[in-house]
Order: C-alpha cells, then sequence, then structure tokens
C-alpha cells in the first residue's frame, strides 16, 4: 500500500513538472530530497566515466569549484558522491564500517589476490584482529634492524647501474621495494625465493592492480609464491626450535580473540596483503621523490649534505636513530606524498543514510575522499602546486585542517604500514643520494598516469652520475 502512494504522489509530481526538462526535473528532486548535487550525464550507464577516466583531477577540482564540497556523478551505472576538503573528508574518517563498508568495495579487488580469509573476504571485527595482529610486528625494534637490511639490499641492487646512464627509475624501486619489504616483513626464508623477474610481476600491479583482480583472479599468489614452496617454508618455521624476529614468527605466534591460532592460509594471505599495501605506497611515492629532487638540483645537494651532517663526513653505515634527524629528507617526502599520494580515492559503500554539509546521502553510494585534491586545494595550501619542503616547518601547513593532509588515510582508517614506509623509503634514498647525482633528461618531467588506480609516472627515465667521494 505504501509503495502504491509513493508511485502515486511522484506520477502526481511528474504531471505536474512535465514542462521542465529531465536534468532540471532531477535537480528539482534532488533540492527537495536534500541530496548532494548532482553532475548529470548525457551518456546512459557510463555516466561521467570516459571524462573522468581521462583527468579524474581535472574533473573533481572543477567539479569542487561548481558545486561545492560535496557532489555526486554517475559512472557505469553507479552513483559515486565525492567529500572534498577537511571538514566533509570528516565524514568518512570518522565513520564506522556498519555505516560506510569497506568490503563492499574493495573485496572483488583484494580477495583473488590475498586470498580468502583475510583482509576484506572477512567481517570487519575479524580484519581488525588481523591487522592488530601485523601491527604487533611493525614496531621500532623491528625498524632498528630493518635499516641495515634495506641499505644493504639497495647497495647490491644498483651494483648493476654501474657509474653512470640513464635508467627506468619506477621500474628498478618497484622491484626493489619488493625485494627489501620482503627480506624485512616476511623473513629471509620468503626473501630467498624472491628475486628481480619475479619481484617485477608483483610490481606489475602498480601498473594493473584491478585488472588483475578482476580478470585474472587468483594467478598472483600461486605463480609469485608457489603453494608447496611455501607451505614448506611456513611449516620449517613451525617445526623449528629457533625463533626468528621477523613478521612470519610474528604471525606464526598469533591468534585471535577466542584463542584459535592463524592457519597458513591466512598467514600467507596477510604477508602478501602486507606486502602489497605497502608496495604501490613506497614504490610510486619513491619514483616521484626522486624526480621531485632530481628536478630541483639545490634540494638535492641539501639532501647530500644532510646525510654527512648527520651521520658523519665519512658516511658510514646508517641507523634508525641517524634516519630519525634527516629532517629535510623527511621534508622532502612528506611533500611528495602531498603532491603525488599513491592512491587518488579513497572509497566505502554507503549501507546507512549519512548526513553531511546538509545534504543527506543515501544507501547505495559509494562515498569517496580524494588525498590528491584535498592535498592541493587553495583553500588549504599556499603554493598548492609547488614542490616546497620546507612548508613543513610551520606548525599549521595546511591552516590546521585535520584532514588536509591525508597520504595514509586518517583517524581509524589510518594505514598501519606508515612507519615502515617512511623507514623504507628514507633508508633507500639515504643509501641513493650517496650513491648518485641524479638529473632530469632534457628537463622532462613525468606526467601522471591515470589510467589505474595507482598514479605512476609517465616514462619515467632518469639520468644518474655516480659521486666522487
Amino acid at each position: 500500500m505504501l509503495k502504491e502512494k509513493i508511485i502515486k504522489a511522484l506520477d502526481v509530481w511528474i504531471s505536474e513538472n512535465q514542462d521542465l526538462t529531465y536534468a532540471e526535473m532531477v535537480d528539482k528532486l534532488i533540492r527537495i530530497l536534500k541530496y548532494p548535487p548532482y553532475i548529470s550525464s548525457s551518456i546512459p550507464f557510463l555516466g561521467h566515466a570516459i571524462a573522468f577516466g581521462k583527468s579524474p583531477i581535472e574533473f573533481l577540482e572543477n567539479a569542487y569549484d561548481k558545486y561545492g564540497p560535496v557532489f555526486s556523478f554517475t559512472m557505469v551505472g553507479k552513483t559515486f558522491t565525492y567529500l572534498l576538503g577537511s571538514d566533509a573528508a570528516a565524514l568518512l574518517f570518522n565513520s564506522k564500517n556498519e555505516d560506510l563498508n569497506a568490503e563492499d568495495v574493495y573485496s572483488r579487488l583484494t580477495t583473488p589476490v590475498f586470498g580468502k580469509g583475510v583482509a576484506y573476504d572477512v567481517p570487519n571485527a575479524v580484519f581488525l584482529e588481523q591487522k592488530k595482529m601485523l601491527k604487533t610486528g611493525l614496531n621500532i625494534a623491528q625498524f632498528k634492524q630493518h635499516v641495515s637490511v634495506i641499505e644493504e639490499e639497495t647497495k647490491e641492487y644498483f651494483k648493476a647501474w654501474g657509474e653512470s646512464g640513464e635508467k627506468n627509475l619506477f621500474e628498478a624501486l618497484s622491484e626493489l621495494i619488493i625485494l627489501t619489504a620482503s627480506h624485512c616483513l616476511h623473513g629471509k626464508e620468503i626473501r630467498s625465493l624472491l628475486n628481480e623477474k619475479v619481484a617485477q610481476l608483483y610490481a606489475d600491479l602498480d601498473g594493473g592492480f584491478t585488472h588483475a583482480a578482476w580478470l585474472l583472479p587468483g594467478w598472483l599468489p600461486l605463480h609469485i609464491l608457489n603453494r608447496r614452496r611455501r607451505d614448506r617454508v611456513i611449516q620449517k618455521r613451525r617445526n623449528s626450535e629457533e625463533k626468528e624476529d621477523d613478521m612470519l614468527q610474528t604471525l606464526l605466534d598469533a591468534s585471535y580473540k577466542d584463542g584459535r591460532p592463524l592457519t597458513d592460509d591466512e598467514i600467507a594471505g596477510m604477508l602478501i596483503g602486507l606486502l602489497l599495501a605497502g608496495q604501490h605506497t613506497s614504490s610510486t611515492t619513491s619514483a616521484w621523490l626522486g624526480f621531485f629532487i632530481a628536478r630541483d638540483k639545490s634540494i638535492q645537494e641539501q639532501c647530500y649534505a644532510e646525510q654527512k651532517a648527520v651521520c658523519g663526513d665519512d658516511l658510514p653505515p646508517l641507523t634508525y636513530d641517524q634516519l630519525k634527524d634527516l629532517s629535510l629528507l623527511d621534508r622532502c617526502l612528506k611533500e611528495t606524498l602531498r603532491l603525488r599520494p599513491p592512491i587518488m580515492t579513497m572509497m566505502r559503500m554507503a549501507k546507512t543514510p549519512q548526513t553531511v554539509a546538509g545534504y543527506s546521502i543515501p544507501p547505495g553510494h559509494q562515498v569517496c575522499v580524494s588525498p590528491t585534491v584535498n592535498h592541493r586545494l587553495r583553500d588549504s595550501w599556499k603554493d598548492a602546486l609547488d614542490f616546497k619542503p620546507d612548508r613543513y616547518l610551520q606548525d599549521n601547513p595546511a591552516a590546521g585542517e585535520k584532514f588536509a593532509y591525508v597520504p595514509f588515510g586518517a583517524g581509524r582508517h589510518r594505514c598501519i604500514g606508515e612507519n615502515f614506509a617512511y623507514v623504507q623509503i628514507k633508508t633507500i634514498w639515504s643509501t641513493l643520494l650517496r650513491l648518485y647525482e641524479f638529473d632530469l633528461i632534457n628537463d622532462y618531467f613525468p606526467t601522471i598516469n591515470y589510467t589505474t588506480m595507482i598514479h605512476t609516472p609517465n616514462n619515467p627515465i632518469i639520468r644518474y652520475k655516480r659521486r666522487s667521494l
């Protein structure tokens, strides 16, 4: 009966507004219902997919200028509502999973890669327990050991580069990130199974993570870590009387609140997930950092001078405490993450009605925050598009707005691997600054590849020359 009344009322309303065009009718209805402003499209089903895919940042910035911090549009039959700016983004970062759900958005992407029973393939309460287990192994005592491991891996990898030349920086760093992360997080047994070819299979996800997960479900774990070899490593460690101090051992010793230990499949899935979750962040950010300091030779030489000032003129092996004191390199990394955050959009599925900025977001909308747009809003950042590491010498570089700077998320959704990423990237670039001088080739600074969810550099070829010590 209620459904019939609603349909009848809509028929009456439509007849009363039949002089309006379809777009005008939609706009009027949205105003009545207090839905966010809707960007209409003349293309059925696809909606704004083509325009957004071609230049998503420009699309979102233009929408922000025209409609404000909250607006909706359709792509491939789905409605996306973006929350831009610190105040609007607070809705997502402060949300509970039962209201804005992550599994509904990400499970199809992650489950074919990580495997079942982990991450977004389990109830959120279980996932939170798994994250807590992983976080236990990401501690300062571990980081202090990781610095020397990463430094040695970096020196060994770049021996093949020789004295000078031109190389694909992103490809090299993608492979190195996998090798160093595997050594630090997985343990020496699993690291020994990897070589540069296998590392590149992992790294290829940066260029097509969604395609691999959607079109080739399940292929990645089978190729990268053969199941029998994986099980052999885990069982060997389980049966060993000696305990290693690494993430694999952490997970072997962990258990859920009900006392159940992790299965081999859960351990393998969590290890793969941890590796890949950091892969896109660290490899993309490391490459962009290289190009920013290659473009600004003054900053590059200041970073090199900082190495000597903090560590000593003879540049002895790095330590964790020294790494913390490399403040200019730290600011360069922060500014790289501001201008080129590895993920352009963070998404959740609205499961319950949400209210933000006076608008009502109905269930079924994909609610999104864009770190990339938030990091360059003129309302929040002075000289928003310029690479200025010293802006972080100020107490509030983004006018004190809580969610203006969110490369690793925020609140309960903050990435657990943030501190490891800083240790990994700063160690790699400390080592590279000691080894080489870097230059752009014919002043070419890479454009952004918008074809994937990870915004990698196009044609990332850089020129290098070994330093004269």
